[in-house]
């Protein structure tokens, strides 16, 4: 994202220096670092405006709810909002509903995000995995949270050991793992995906830039919203596993 941008320009001055910094002391050249730090701020940046947009989308929606003449925006949130609801329904069953608004942000964030890589010239934030890691952990502290606060800390432990008591030694140690790379799981995969997305699209943009493109706009389009989804949908599914009980 080009340094004019005057929001871009005083992260940078904040947070700049730090970060350079910081990627030179694990080891980083003076110069990969600021190049680093650089592709950092240009992600929190457009992070920050995506934020913002959904933000100002969310006021617009509660300053114009209406139940006799609902207007554009309220049919959209509405539309979004019952798909969410009706996926989580399905995934998470009873009690989904204290869930449905962390779900519905997290697939909003991640899609609005996804499709910033639609605009020429600008790379998806989540074409970088620090962005993608940073929408996983947060998710796995709070579906972990949650199964602590619904089974309490020891129910949720014995929910690690699994249904044999006698096995526990073995499959206590294996779900701690499974768990951990529940987090490596939701960055990559969104990661992967949508760095090879956008390579493809910059590659064809390179060669042929007139029509041939629009067709790997299209795919980008689709490739965004799936993964949006799915990284929503294991988010759900997560969620459930943590708070189901035992019978």
């Amino acid at each position: 994202m080009p340094q004019s941008f005057v929001l871009t320009h005083l992260i940078d001055q904040l947070f700049g220096g730090l970060l350079a910094a910081g990627f030179h002391a694990v080891g980083l050249p003076a110069d990969k670092a600021s190049a680093q730090a650089a592709s950092v701020v240009s992600s929190f940046t457009i992070e920050v405006l995506v934020a913002a947009g959904l933000i100002v989308f969310f006021i617009a929606v509660r300053s114009t709810l209406s139940v006799e003449k609902p207007g554009p925006v309220q049919h959209i949130a509405e539309l979004i909002h019952e798909a969410i609801g009706d996926q989580a329904e399905q995934v998470i069953g009873h009690g989904y509903q204290r869930f449905q608004a962390y779900v519905t942000c997290i697939f909003l964030f991640v899609l609005c995000n996804n499709l910033v890589g639609l605009i020429p010239g600008i790379e998806a934030p989540t074409t970088s995995i620090m962005v993608t890691l940073g929408l996983a952990v947060p998710t796995f502290l709070y579906y972990n949270y949650y199964g602590v606060k619904e089974q309490g800390v020891v129910g949720y432990i014995k929910h690690f050991a699994g249904p044999v008591w006698w096995m526990a030694w073995l499959i206590f140690p294996i779900e701690v793992v499974s768990h951990l790379a529940r987090v490596m799981s939701l960055s990559v995969r969104l990661y992967a995906n949508m760095f090879a997305g956008d390579l493809v699209t910059l590659v064809f943009f390179s060669l042929v830039p007139v029509g041939i493109p629009v067709i790997f706009l299209g795919l980008h389009l689709f490739v965004s919203l799936i993964q949006a989804f799915v990284f929503t949908l294991l988010t759900m599914i997560y969620l459930s596993l943590a708070v189901a009980h035992e019978h």
